[in-house]
């Protein structure tokens, strides 16, 4: 039977990652997973207990395709609560995780053909769903000293029609600041580019808050979901805030595309927004798990690291040790017995000399893997 052409998209890697990791550990080797950025936690106590009250008296069918009316309207008051900023509840539309919003936000946005602005290093996804999609990624290689993010003069003469970051960014954990935030939101402006920001990281911050797009402009695509900071990522439950005139736009793409996002993750979701003690105390875990690794890579012998602001990732350059970061990934698994995810899946041209390490475990496994990677590292002779 013949295959789109829309389908050949590049494998998801880190999810190869994942898979040689579970065949591994069904082989009956013990895996540290550093590969993945999944929180090592589950959804908060007080989600599960309303969920499992309201399964004893509610069938959970359909509801409306923007999302249960309570959880939207507390999603707007997150907004005031995080950035002072008042946001109409109506402006908010509950997605099937992060990924559904790219697909309603790609579609709504974007014709064949349009080019769209990536940075690269960046999530894979992005640039997989706008080519299943018919859409053009335009990676914009981004460097150390702009902190691996786009700066506006990156994008003179990339004729897009649209700009995605990300900030907290995957895989590096960099931010931006207002400043870097607004000039980019201007530079997308001015030539005519729709402006979407990816803020699946915020909450998860160490030293200074996360700039939401929502505080500089109103005519912009904010994307977040439930998976990173409230600790829910196979419930695939997320969010997206759009400007007035499009939420119609989203709501009809919405209602062929996913009826509506799962009805039971939506209940869950909204007592998850309750449980921050829960919730920051998981902070308080990457956070110690941060500073572990910010010492520990570079004692092991990964020592040139981007600074980690936010989410929960470290970001390597080990060009020194390898121009094949996937082979390089796969022998730390076999020898070491760590999962981490080659540069490939984040930059396909300069990924070969960078590995990402994820901290979103607990920390007895951070220290392990540590400990694995030193050992690996002094056998082999790095």
């Amino acid at each position: 039977m013949r295959n789109s052409r829309r389908s050949d998209v590049d494998p998801f890697i880190v999810m190869d990652v994942m898979e040689a990791a579970r065949r591994a550990e069904a082989a009956g080797r013990h895996i540290i997973h550093m590969e993945v950025g999944q929180p090592g936690t589950g959804a908060p106590r007080g989600a599960m207990k309303a969920l499992a009250e309201v399964l004893d008296r509610d069938p959970l069918g359909y509801t409306v395709a923007l999302g249960v009316p309570a959880l939207r309207q507390k999603i707007a008051t997150l907004y005031g609560d995080w950035y002072g900023i008042d946001l109409n509840p109506d402006r908010v539309i509950v997605t099937s995780g992060s990924s559904g919003a790219f697909i309603l936000a790609f579609n709504a946005l974007f014709d064949s053909g349009d080019r769209v602005g990536i940075g690269a290093p960046g999530y894979p996804s992005y640039r997989q769903i706008l080519s299943a999609l018919g859409l053009v990624p335009v990676d914009i290689p981004t460097d150390v000293q702009n902190r691996f993010q786009p700066v506006p003069g990156d994008l003179t003469g990339l004729d897009l029609q649209g700009l995605m970051v990300a900030s907290p960014a995957n895989p590096t954990g960099t931010m931006l600041n207002q400043a870097a935030m607004q000039g980019l939101i201007e530079a997308a402006a001015g030539q005519g580019a729709a402006f979407i920001s990816d803020e699946i990281y915020h909450g998860l911050e160490y030293e200074a808050k996360a700039i939401s797009a929502l505080e500089l402009s109103d005519e912009v695509y904010v994307i977040n979901s439930f998976s990173k900071y409230f600790s829910m990522t196979g419930w695939r439950v997320g969010w997206m805030v759009v400007p007035d005139a499009h939420v119609r736009v989203i709501e009809r793409l919405a209602q062929n595309l996913f009826i509506c996002p799962p009805h039971a993750s939506q209940v869950a979701a909204l007592a998850a927004m309750d449980c921050r003690d829960e919730l920051e105390a998981n902070l308080d875990v990457y956070r110690r798990n941060r500073q572990l690794l910010l010492t520990g890579l570079p004692e092991a012998g990964f020592a040139n690291i981007a600074p980690p602001d936010g989410a929960f990732y470290v970001y390597a350059d080990v060009s020194d040790l390898t121009q094949d970061s996937r082979a390089f990934a796969a022998e730390i698994l076999d020898k070491a017995g760590v999962a981490v995810t080659p540069g490939l899946d984040f930059d396909p041209a300069r990924g070969g000399g960078t590995m990402r390490f994820s901290y979103a475990r607990s920390t007895a496994d951070i220290e392990e893997g540590l400990a694995r990677l030193g050992a690996f590292m002094a056998a082999r002779g790095a």
